[in-house]
């Protein structure tokens, strides 16, 4: 099962494009005041850890990922990366573009990769449909409130 969601926003760095660059460079960094991460690792290589997500019946499921880092001229990019042997996993992708007055344009695009049994009749189906949309309301919960840990990681700087 793959269930998408995406985000984009725009938040002002308060030390100015310098600041910005470096600060989008560093995703341990940038991601560090997010609520919905755990277990997170930074470096200028990528960033791996947990997105938590929250599933009727399930109760908590860790979802790991692991995005490759790029640095550009005008920021960042995160590029997902496949991890083996996990029945549930997502892909973190992302782009970080950095002006001259220290706005940085961010874009995330989350799609969370669901190993669930095969449905059988009714039940298993209703099962299947509820697991989706759990699943789904907290992605996109998740993509809204990434501009609130990002600000707060980025005014910590500031």
């Amino acid at each position: 099962m793959l269930i998408e969601a995406r985000q984009a926003f725009t938040l002002t760095h308060p030390g100015g494009q310098a600041a910005a660059l470096r600060f989008v460079q560093d995703a341990g960094r940038s991601l560090s005041r997010v609520r919905f991460l755990r277990k997170l690792q930074g470096s200028a290589e990528g960033v791996t850890g947990e997105l938590i997500v929250p599933v009727p019946v399930l109760g908590e499921v860790d979802l790991p990922f692991s995005s490759r880092l790029t640095a550009t001229p005008e920021g960042a990019t995160l590029t997902p990366q496949p991890i083996e042997g996990e029945r549930a996993w997502v892909e973190v992708a992302g782009r970080a573009e950095v002006d001259g007055a220290g706005a940085v344009a961010f874009t995330f695009h989350f799609r969370a990769h669901l190993g669930t049994p095969q449905a059988e009749g009714w039940g298993g189906a209703a099962f299947e449909k509820m697991v989706r949309a759990a699943a789904g309301r907290t992605l996109e919960r998740v993509a809204a409130e990434l501009p609130v840990g990002i600000g707060a990681a980025m005014g910590a700087e500031g």
